[in-house]
């Protein structure tokens, strides 16, 4: 009778390890699938940003940026310290709705409390170059594509 009655709170207690684990692992796949969503769901939304926008100083015209390309204030770049080098952003002046798109290709000083800093031709479409700053949204977007130029080879006779 002794062994019997181990014997079954052996297997009850077996049996509820079994219960135990298997609901657990179901609990486990169900938080796998919910992240899996919350990962598409991430990369459907956009990234955006609200802050400051300022322009270059034309003393940094011909110096090297952070990714190695030539500075140029007639270029469509900026330089931001939330995102990657080589990131493209829709910039939107918040005060008069105008919209520019440019490339991140430089660094922000890092005590710099603003977002963005423009190229001045950027900062001219963006219509705040006598202001000096202002309050700007920064979206990422993808990268314009490039037309290919079709190139007839020469034949060789």
């Amino acid at each position: 009778m002794a062994l019997q009655k181990i014997y079954k709170s052996i297997c009850s207690w077996g049996l509820c390890c079994i219960l135990l684990l298997c609901t657990s692992s179901i609990g486990i796949a169900q938080n796998d699938t919910t992240t899996k969503r919350s990962k598409s769901q991430q990369s459907k939304k956009k990234k955006l940003f609200y802050g400051t926008a300022s322009f270059y100083n034309d003393k940094f015209n011909g110096k090297r940026t952070a990714n190695g390309e030539v500075f140029n204030q007639k270029k469509m770049t900026a330089a931001c310290n939330k995102l990657p080098l080589g990131t493209w952003v829709k910039v939107t002046n918040l005060q008069n709705n105008k919209v520019v798109e440019v490339k991140i290709n430089d660094r922000l000083h890092k005590k710099m409390n603003r977002l963005i800093d423009l190229s001045k031709i950027a900062a001219k479409k963006l219509n705040f170059i006598s202001k000096g700053i202002t309050r700007v949204k920064v979206e990422v977007i993808t990268p314009k594509k490039t037309k290919k130029i079709n190139v007839k080879k020469k034949r060789r006779k």
